[in-house]
C-alpha cells in the first residue's frame, strides 16, 4: 500500500511539476510577444519620422553605446536625440532603452 501511495505522488508531483512549466513558458512568451510589439511600434515611429534627422543620425554611437552598456553610458548626443524626439512626438510612450534601439535601426 505504501508503495502505490508513493507512486501515486510521483505522478502527480510530474504532472504538476509540468503543468507548472507550461504555465510559466505562455506566460513568458506573452510578456516577451508584448514588448517586442511595443518596441516595433517605438522602432516604426522613430525611424520612419526621424530616419534623416541630423540630430538624430549623430546620436547613433552615442545609442550604440548606451545599449551596450545597459544605460550606463548616456552620451549628450543621444540626450539631444532623446529629447528632440520627446517634443515632436509627445504620444510616444517609449523608454529611452527603446528609443536607442530604434535609434540603431534608422
Amino acid at each position: 500500500m505504501s508503495r502505490l501511495r508513493l507512486l501515486s505522488a510521483a505522478a502527480l508531483f510530474a504532472v504538476a511539476a509540468n503543468a507548472h512549466a507550461s504555465s510559466f513558458i505562455a506566460t513568458t512568451d506573452a510578456v516577451v510577444n508584448a514588448l517586442k510589439a511595443t518596441s516595433d511600434a517605438t522602432t516604426d515611429v522613430v525611424s520612419s519620422s526621424f530616419k534623416d534627422h541630423k540630430i538624430i543620425l549623430a546620436a547613433r554611437d552615442d545609442a550604440a553605446s548606451f545599449v551596450a552598456t545597459d544605460g550606463a553610458i548616456r552620451g549628450v548626443k543621444l540626450e539631444s536625440a532623446l529629447d528632440y524626439i520627446r517634443h515632436q512626438a509627445p504620444q510616444l510612450n517609449a523608454t529611452d532603452a527603446q528609443l536607442a534601439q530604434a535609434i540603431l535601426t534608422i
